[in-house]
Formats: C-alpha cells, structure tokens, sequence
C-alpha cells in the first residue's frame, strides 16, 4: 500500500480476489473514496461483509460475488483510479486480469501480488514484500 499512498486521497478503488477485504478496507483508511470488493468464496463473502459491517464503511462500499474475470471483462475504460489484484498463487488468473488491463486499462493503476516467480510483463514497478512480489502497472499519460 506504501507505494500507492499518495494516490489513495479520493480514489475510487477496486479490490479483485478480495478475500476479506482487508486491501480495500486499508485503502479506505487511508482516504479512498470508495471501494468495488470482487469475491465469489462463500467463507469470504461471509467475513468480508462482516469486515465491511466492522468498519462502517457500508456507505463507501459495495460487494460483488461473482468471479472476478468476467467482472473486469465488463468494466469500462478508467473506471476506477486504482484496481488491487491478489489472485490464488499459482492460478493464471492473475495473467488474465493483467491481459484484461493491458488491452482496456479499467483502472488508471493496476497493482497485483504475486508469486517472485510469476513472470509478468515488463514495464511496471516491482517490489519485494516478504515472500510475496508487488507489481504496479500504471496506464501511460498522453500527449494532448
């Protein structure tokens, strides 16, 4: 989240796998505007809606079950300032969200953890966090 501080202040955020939601809910701490959660674990569901209820931040929120490839095949451009992604290690669902982006960026920033040994493609910021990897992609600004 370090890397990202500076832009959280009023963004509109996107929490992919969301798991608990503790990403989006940290996100919001730090003055996120709002977060999207995208999870489809019934257990997650369960302590996420829980997490959100504990946080009172229902107002700020709104929770998604369902898979989260086909809600990002169906977000529009820049929809979202910034999308978080911690897909299941070993799955190539994160190579499809990162694909999804690459060819519509739905978010102005796209950050993902990873396995270290997850190859992704070059062109974003990297960053080692314990056994895990962060890799920011950031859409390019253009020229007008």
């Amino acid at each position: 989240m370090d890397l990202l501080k500076d832009e959280l202040k009023d963004a509109r955020c996107l929490d992919l796998f969301a798991g608990t939601g503790a990403i989006g809910l940290e996100a919001l701490s730090r003055g996120a505007r709002y977060c999207d959660f995208v999870e489809n674990g019934p257990a997650a569901i369960h302590s996420l809606k829980a997490n959100v209820a504990a946080m009172r931040t229902g107002k700020k929120t709104r929770i998604f079950d369902r898979d989260a490839i086909p809600f990002v095949e169906r977000i529009t451009q820049l929809a979202y300032d910034i999308a978080f992604a911690d897909p299941p290690y070993g799955s190539r669902k994160l190579d499809r969200i990162v694909k999804r982006w690459l060819e519509q960026p739905f978010s102005r920033i796209l950050a993902v953890e990873h396995a270290p040994e997850h190859a992704l493609p070059r062109g974003a910021r990297t960053k080692r966090v314990g056994d895990s990897q962060i890799t920011v992609f950031r859409v390019k600004p253009t020229l007008e």
